[in-house]
């Protein structure tokens, strides 16, 4: 007679947790040119249709930070200019997360194996991590990831990335960087209903994450203990090219965002969670502390109604969106990074979400 063994959801968490990554630390970095919505939204009635600066009042967003003083924006000349500042910005802020992000962990730039760069908001090549090498001290021979075009999902696929290559090689240090300028894409030509919601929406940052293998203590020097990183799930919708991205032309990147992005977490976004929870033995009720990207306030709802969330599951991610505005794949970053800051109890489970082009998900299983 063959003994039938049954694992609880503890036994399946213990499990994953063998080898699995850990958060060692998290930083961000903003310019210094920082502005209300009213701001902004006063340069925008100077070609936005009437009623819109009403929108701008309730899009959830308070202030932001941009690349440039909102003064120069109108001078910029095309995409050769604004790509410029862009590798200009973007390695400054970058440079600054990582070494903030380095030094809370009590890593130095030189025990750094590889470094997983993703922004979409201009090109760079050589590419920004490269561009750092030499700034912040990071060995010639550190092993460089630079992922462009996945939009605001990249920052969780590229966490994902980093837990997947640690898995690989649990000894050691990996650091993701996110570095979106999203205020430098805009065309003085487009009055186009998405191009003025993005304005309204989006702002510009940089978030960077230090991880560790496994078999790497990382607070041996004092780096405040962030949650393992136990799996990751990825789903990319057929057909959805079209629903959310860059029309890119000789002029830059036009933003492309259909009416349709919070019906696609209405319904899809549930299935999915379910799905990779139940392949480990879990359900909603398991997770206490949802890390979800704020894309925006109606995104933020779709995904509370899609999982059946309380209102105060999504503080983190409404409070980032109104302080900072929506910073792409930075912005998942800096909900991480406010999570860590007030942790929930120990061994509880969380989960980060985001959506992007493709259209596309991408999960984390966290425990602390």
């Amino acid at each position: 007679m063959t003994e039938t063994t049954y694992f609880t959801s503890t036994d399946n968490v213990a499990r994953l947790g063998e080898g699995a990554p850990r958060i060692a630390s998290t930083a961000v970095a903003f310019t210094p040119h920082r502005y209300s919505q009213d701001e902004v939204s006063r340069e925008l009635t100077k070609f936005a249709e009437p009623g819109f600066e009403r929108f701008a009042q309730t899009s959830g967003v308070d202030h932001r930070s941009l690349a440039l003083p909102l003064s120069r924006y109108p001078k910029l000349t095309g995409f050769t200019e604004a790509n410029s500042a862009y590798i200009e910005v973007a390695t400054d802020l970058g440079a600054q997360a990582v070494m903030s992000a380095l030094a809370g962990a009590g890593i130095a730039p030189d025990e750094v194996d590889s470094i997983v760069v993703v922004s979409s908001t201009g090109v760079a090549v050589p590419t920004i991590d490269a561009r750092l090498l030499s700034r912040i001290g990071l060995r010639p021979n550190v092993k460089r990831v630079p992922l462009f075009g996945l939009g605001c999902v990249a920052g969780a696929a590229g966490m994902a990335r980093v837990h997947d290559y640690l898995r690989g090689f649990p000894q050691h240090v990996a650091v993701l960087l996110s570095v979106e300028l999203c205020s430098l894409t805009l065309q003085r030509d487009d009055f186009s209903i998405p191009a003025l919601i993005g304005v309204c929406l989006f702002g510009d940052g940089a978030a960077a994450v230090v991880a560790t293998g496994a078999d790497r203590d990382p607070f041996s020097r004092g780096a405040h203990r962030g949650p393992r990183v136990l799996a990751t799930h990825s789903r990319l919708l057929p057909a959805t090219v079209d629903v959310m991205g860059w029309n890119v032309s000789s002029n830059g990147f036009q933003l492309v965002m259909s009416r349709d992005v919070p019906k696609m977490a209405d319904d899809y976004l549930a299935d999915e969670v379910d799905r990779f929870l139940a392949d480990h033995g879990l359900t909603t009720a398991d997770i206490s502390t949802w890390i979800c990207h704020p894309g925006g306030p109606k995104v933020l709802d779709a995904i509370q109604n899609a999982i059946g969330l309380p209102p105060q599951a999504l503080g983190h991610s409404r409070n980032s969106m109104r302080e900072n505005g929506n910073i792409s794949s930075a912005s998942v970053l800096d909900v991480l990074r406010r999570t860590i800051a007030e942790p929930p109890p120990h061994q509880s489970l969380g989960v980060m979400l985001a959506m992007g082009p493709g259209f596309s998900f991408e999960l984390l299983l966290l425990s602390w």
